[in-house]
């Protein structure tokens, strides 16, 4: 059993002596771990990076099998993630959720694309942290989870949204809310992709999206907390000035 495709490398563990386990979503492949032999050495660590671009190889006796990567490198991201607080965290959030959440060796090619997208803007910090809301809010959707915030779910009017339901992810206008106002998720514009948004205000929107992944992807794994790295990004965004 062999293919051939390019992937986002996800995490990196040694294995043995000189070799090196990785995670990486592929584009056609979907998330899919392999060995990789001499993975220690001074020639192909620098290459293992969390969020690097690589040509892999995978090739195993059988399809159920762990299997082997070769690796080359198409695109390092690593100076772009370490040119500042934003882009480091916002680069361990992206990598550690895609981990969490994803089935191994289920293909996601439209997130996959959305994921090369979002970490091609690291170190773009002005218009990351939105970039970032929008791509969890794809990766809600991707795994089943999206939002439906195009009305109201109880009058079905367009206008006046600003809840979400956390039972069924629609919107809920603020005159059907009601009594049940204070029970509800806060939905600020830029959660529908209105207007030009502020950092606290995105923070606010990741808060809602936030009770999706804890409630409702996170159960389907076997009720995990999510990644520590999320919450330092939020708490970051924030802050900012």
């Amino acid at each position: 059993m062999d293919w051939r495709d390019q992937g986002i490398l996800l995490s990196v563990r040694r294995h043995g002596e000189t070799s090196a386990i990785i995670d990486t979503f592929t584009a056609s492949h979907g998330r899919h771990a392999g060995v990789v032999r001499g993975g220690t050495s001074r020639r192909i660590a620098p290459i293992l990076q969390p969020g690097a671009q690589l040509d892999l190889s995978w090739r195993a006796r059988l399809e159920e099998h762990l299997g082997s990567f070769t690796v080359e490198p198409l695109r390092s991201r690593a100076a772009a993630a370490m040119s500042g607080r934003l882009a480091l965290a916002g680069l361990n959030a992206v990598v550690s959720l895609l981990c969490f959440c994803l089935p191994e060796r289920e293909a996601h090619p439209r997130l996959y694309k959305q994921s090369e997208q979002l970490l091609d803007l690291l170190g773009q910090d002005e218009i990351w942290p939105l970039a970032y809301l929008r791509w969890e809010l794809a990766l809600l959707d991707a795994l089943g989870f999206g939002l439906d915030l195009s009305a109201c779910a109880v009058t079905g009017a367009s206008d006046d949204l600003v809840y979400v339901s956390p039972r069924s992810g629609r919107a809920v206008s603020a005159g059907a809310a009601g009594e049940w106002a204070d029970r509800l998720l806060p939905l600020p514009p830029c959660l529908r992709g209105e207007g030009p948004a502020s950092d606290p205000e995105i923070a606010l929107a990741l808060r809602t999206t936030g009770y999706f992944l804890e409630h409702r992807v996170a159960p389907a794994l076997g009720h995990a907390p999510l990644p520590q790295a999320r919450g330092r990004l939020i708490d970051l965004i924030s802050r900012l000035p």
